[in-house]
C-alpha cells in the first residue's frame, strides 16, 4: 500500500476556507459589534497579574457555538474546537492554538455568570436591531415556557421548613406539595405543570417580552416555577423595557399594548397594566368555570388593536419553539435559577441574533 506524506503547511487561511454565504458571518459580524459595545465589563472581568485565562470575548463566541449547533456539552465542544475549522475561525482560534481544558472553560464560564455577561450581550445586540429601526417601541407581548430541569422527581424529600400559610407559590399564596418538598440535587427547581393534564416535573420557568415588528425578544428572564410568575415577571420585565418612554409628558407619551394569552387574565395583572397605562390586549376565556376570571372592561374588549396583537402573539411560540427544539432548554443541564437564568437569557440571545442576520444587511468579505 502506497504511504501518502501529509502536508505540514497550510496556504489557505481560515477566513477563506468559510464560504461566503455562510450563516455563521453574518452572526459574527453581529457579535463582533455587540462585544465591542461591551469591551469595558469585558476587559474588567479579569485582574491584570497571574495565570492568562481565557478571553471572555471567545468564552462567549464558544457559549452561542454550542448553543447554535445544539453541542451537548463542554467536553463535546472542546472536541469540536480542537477539529472543527469553522468553529476555530467563529472563536477567533488560529488552527495551530491549544484547546482549552473543560475544567479551566467552566471556571471561566462562573466568571461571565456573576458578571450578568449575558444580559449585556442581550442588550448590545438589541442595540444593533434599534439602531436599524428593527423594533417596536408601543407593542408588545410576553409569555413563559417551562424549562424542565437537570433533576430527578425522586430526589425531592420534605423540606425541613416549609413555608407557612399565605406564603407558598400557588394562587393568593397557596401552599402546595411543590413548596412542601425540595430536590436534593437542585434546590431551586420545583414540580410544576402547565396544564392540568400534564405531569409535574421538576423544573424553572422562562419568561420573554417580544416587540411584534420583527419578533425579537426585547427582555428576558428564568424563574422559579410558580402559579404566578409569568404575571409577576411580566410586570418586571415591563417596567425593564417601557416604563421610561410613559415617564414623558402626555402630550409625547406613546400607547403601549401588550398581547398575552389566557393565563395572564388576572384582575390584579391587569390592574397592574392600566397604571402603568398599557393596553391589555389579553385572550379571554370562552368557555366553562375559568370565564368568570375575564376582567377586561367593555373599552378594551372593544380595541380593534387586540386581534393584530393576539395575531402578533403567535411569533413568540416560535421564540419558544427554536429554543426547545434540540437546544438546551429542553432540559437545562445547569443547576441553580442563577445558572439557569443566565443560560436562557444567552439562549435568547443566540435565537435574536438568529433573526436578525435576516434583517440586517451586512456586506460579504473582501479577501
Amino acid at each position: 500500500m502506497k504511504e501518502e506524506q501529509s502536508a505540514m503547511f497550510s496556504y489557505v487561511t481560515l477566513e477563506r476556507r468559510v464560504p461566503e454565504d455562510h450563516p455563521l458571518r453574518e452572526i459574527r459580524v453581529l457579535v463582533d459589534r455587540a462585544l465591542l459595545e461591551m469591551e469595558v465589563e469585558l476587559s474588567g472581568m479579569y485582574a491584570r497579574t497571574g495565570r492568562p485565562s481565557i478571553a471572555p470575548e471567545k468564552l462567549l463566541r464558544t457559549l452561542l457555538l454550542q448553543i447554535l449547533y445544539s453541542v451537548s456539552s463542554e467536553r463535546r465542544m472542546m472536541e469540536q474546537l480542537d477539529y472543527n475549522l469553522l468553529f476555530r475561525w467563529f472563536v477567533g482560534l488560529e488552527m495551530d492554538d491549544a484547546i482549552w481544558d473543560v475544567t479551566v472553560f467552566t471556571k471561566n464560564r462562573e466568571r461571565l455568570i456573576l458578571a450578568e455577561a449575558s444580559q449585556r450581550l442581550l442588550e448590545a445586540v438589541l442595540v444593533q436591531a434599534r439602531e436599524h429601526k428593527l423594533l417596536s417601541e408601543e407593542h408588545f407581548t410576553v409569555d413563559g415556557t417551562l424549562i424542565q430541569s437537570w433533576a430527578s422527581s425522586r430526589s425531592f424529600h420534605d423540606r425541613p421548613d416549609p413555608p407557612s400559610p399565605g406564603a407558598g407559590s400557588g394562587y393568593q399564596g397557596t401552599v402546595l406539595l411543590r413548596d412542601k418538598v425540595e430536590s436534593k440535587t437542585d434546590p431551586d427547581a420545583r414540580l410544576y405543570k402547565k396544564a392540568k393534564s400534564d405531569k409535574a416535573v421538576p423544573s424553572y420557568q422562562g419568561h420573554a417580552l417580544m416587540e411584534n415588528r420583527n419578533g425579537l425578544i426585547v427582555a428576558a428572564e428564568a424563574s422559579l416555577s410558580s402559579t404566578v410568575a409569568e404575571r409577576d415577571v411580566a410586570l418586571i420585565l415591563l417596567d425593564r423595557v417601557v416604563a421610561a418612554p410613559n415617564k414623558r409628558k402626555p402630550e409625547h407619551r406613546k400607547t403601549i399594548t401588550l398581547g398575552a394569552d389566557t393565563q395572564y387574565q388576572d384582575a390584579e395583572f391587569l390592574k397592574a397594566l392600566r397604571r402603568r397605562k398599557v393596553a391589555p390586549h389579553v385572550s379571554q376565556y370562552t368557555k366553562g368555570e375559568n370565564m368568570s376570571k375575564n376582567s377586561l372592561t367593555k373599552k378594551e374588549k372593544a380595541d380593534v388593536r387586540s386581534s393584530i396583537s393576539q395575531k402578533k402573539r403567535k411569533l413568540i411560540e416560535r421564540v419558544f419553539g427554536w429554543t426547545k427544539l434540540d437546544r438546551g432548554l429542553r432540559q437545562v443541564k445547569l443547576r441553580g435559577l442563577a445558572r439557569v437564568d443566565w443560560f436562557y437569557r444567552l439562549t435568547i440571545t443566540a435565537y435574536n441574533l438568529m433573526r436578525m442576520r435576516k434583517l440586517i444587511p451586512i456586506p460579504a468579505p473582501a479577501y
